[in-house]
Order: structure tokens, then sequence, then C-alpha cells
């Protein structure tokens, strides 16, 4: 115990010696709070010590090992502790010192980590907070309303499809994040969305494949219901315009769209991952229900454009499709959607 009483005695007069030097450097308001730092290591390592001595008696007492082995294992605890506390004390007062130094001011704040958590410990009176700003946020979108598909031959008002029968939906999350560092005025929002396109043929027809053709025929059963539905995976990007109204607090800053005039301008790319019709008719007074799954020459790789207008979080959104819903050598069919898109946070 003599060994350890001399590193203990040694390093605490180290301490005391350094402590009077923090003094003719003091910060302004936080030396008692910085006191209380140091004090509360050298008590943790002291406290740890103690509990390492207890383990080496007790190994001594069952003579698991000697007297001369006991000695040796205190002996290296109290230094390692004698250490530990000697670095951990220098570890904050290089914080300090490092914070004092920059004339420019970078660091706001003195961050100090302890069990895991970050302290905060203004220098003067005339220095802010670092304050926390969250450039990118996220959201759930859910898009529905009315689908139809168009060509150069066949507008809204002569279409092939139902206009009230014929819908879409759609469901993604999508990040937003600031394009500039001190203005919200432009965002740019990406994402990914599974969007489900549904047809519905007028005149009792129904889509055939005959080859590498997909053509509308009549059926011979009197339809109840006739749906085509391709369901796609894609990654939309828009720009996203509007104001915004930014909170600052003392810790942090934020800019807010909510309740604000938004427009949304960009497009999406992806993939077709599937397609399907449903049919719905009777057969000798029977009802029968009919799921058909196909290729039905539909093209694989998705691409459009799309936008919307927005007022808080309910917007007026349209989306077109740019490649043609079959492939060649098929009449270029265009998907064309319009209605209302939520993002919620």
């Amino acid at each position: 115990m003599r060994t350890i009483t001399i590193y203990l005695s040694i390093l605490f007069m180290s301490l005391a010696m350094s402590s009077m030097h923090a003094q003719n450097d003091s910060i302004p308001a936080k030396a008692e709070r910085i006191q209380e730092l140091k004090d509360k290591i050298i008590n943790e390592e002291k406290d740890l010590l103690r509990i390492e001595l207890e383990g080496i008696n007790y190994r001594l007492e069952r003579e698991y090992i000697t007297k001369e082995e006991a000695d040796k294992q205190k002996e290296e605890a109290a230094k390692i502790h004698a250490l530990n506390i000697e670095n951990r004390i220098a570890i904050l007062e290089n914080q300090i010192a490092l914070r004092q130094r920059d004339g420019n001011k970078t660091y706001l704040a003195l961050e100090i980590f302890e069990d895991g958590k970050a302290l905060n410990l203004k220098f003067d009176e005339g220095e802010s907070k670092r304050k926390f700003d969250r450039r990118t946020t996220s959201d759930l979108v859910i898009a529905v309303g009315l689908n139809n598909a168009i060509s150069e031959d066949n507008s809204i008002d002569d279409s092939d499809f139902k206009i009230g029968g014929s819908r879409f939906f759609e469901i993604g999350w999508a990040w937003k994040t600031r394009v500039f560092q001190n203005s919200n005025f432009m965002r740019v929002k990406y994402g990914v969305s599974f969007q489900f396109n549904g047809l519905k043929p007028t005149d009792n027809r129904v889509f055939v494949e005959n080859g590498e053709l997909t053509e509308l025929e009549e059926f011979e059963f009197d339809l109840n219901k006739s749906k085509f539905r391709t369901d796609n995976l894609v990654f939309p990007v828009h720009f996203e315009f509007g104001p915004s109204k930014k909170t600052e607090t003392e810790n942090y800053y934020r800019y807010s769209t909510n309740n604000k005039f938004k427009i949304g301008l960009g497009g999406y790319a992806g993939f077709n991952i599937g397609e399907r019709q449903k049919l719905k008719y009777r057969e000798d007074g029977d009802k029968k229900k009919d799921k058909l799954k196909g290729d039905y020459n539909t093209n694989d790789f998705i691409y459009g454009l799309s936008g919307y207008l927005s007022f808080g979080g309910t917007a007026l959104y349209v989306k077109y499709d740019l490649n043609p819903l079959f492939k060649d050598p098929n009449i270029d069919l265009h998907n064309i959607s319009l209605g209302l898109r939520f993002d919620i946070d």
C-alpha cells in the first residue's frame, strides 16, 4: 500500500498544479463546472481502483495468489488508474485550450463527452452555442386519382378506357434536402414509390395477346368488370420551390413548409414489376371471376414526367409516362394520371 499511496500523492500534487495553472487561464463563468468534471474523473478512477484492490485481496485471502503476486498486481492497478486520471484530465484541458485558441470562434461551444453524453460549456456570454441544422427530412407519400392511356390518335375525349373507372394509386417514401446552405427556397425531393396504374376498357372489351401484339377485343360474355393493371417500382426526383418559415432557437434552427405554397417539377424512372387483368362476368347464369397474369408485351423500363402544386400536405398531382405502355409494334399508348398527393410527415 505504501507504493500505491506514493503514486496517488504524486498524482494529486500534479493535479493541484494543473488546477492552479487552469486558474490563470480560466474560462469565464465555467471554472467551477470544469473542476466538477475533474473531480468526477478522479472519483470514478478511485472507485474502479478500490474494486480491483478488493478483488486482489479476495484472491489473496483464498490463496489463489501469493502475497508477492498480490503486491505486484496492486502496484500495477495503481499505476493504470493514475495514468487514466492524468490522461482523461489532459484530454479535458486540451479540449478547452483548443476552443480558447480559435480566434475565429469556429467552435462556439465546448463539447465534452462523459458517460456517452455530450456536455456543452459556453466560454463567455458573447459566444452562442453551435446550432443544429437538419437539411434533410423525410415523409410518406400517398397519391390517388384518375388514370388513362392516350396516343397521337386517341385523346382523352375518344379514349378506349373509361375515364371514371380507370384509376391509379401510388405509395412510397421521399426524402427532401435543402439545396442551398442559407436558403430554403429550392429543395430536391427524391425517393422510391410503388405505382399501380389501372385501365378499364370500354365496350365490353379485354386485352388479348396475339403474338407480339396486345389488342383490345370484344369479350364473348357480358362483362361486369374488365380491368387491366400494371405495377411499377419507380424512383421519383422533383425540384421543389416555394416559401418556408424559419424557426430559430438557442440550440437549433429549422425551415418549415407547413401551410406554404409549393410547386414540384421532375420525373421518375424505374421498372415494370408485373401486370394483370381482372374479369368479372356471368356464364350460363354462374358468376365468374378471372385473374389473368401475363407479359402482355408491356415495356419493362418505365420513365416519365411528373409535377405537383401543393398547399400544406395536400397537392394536385399529375404524371405522364414517356415510355409507351406496350412494346413495338403496338400502338404508342402512354399512361397519364391526375389526382391528389399527400405528403405525410
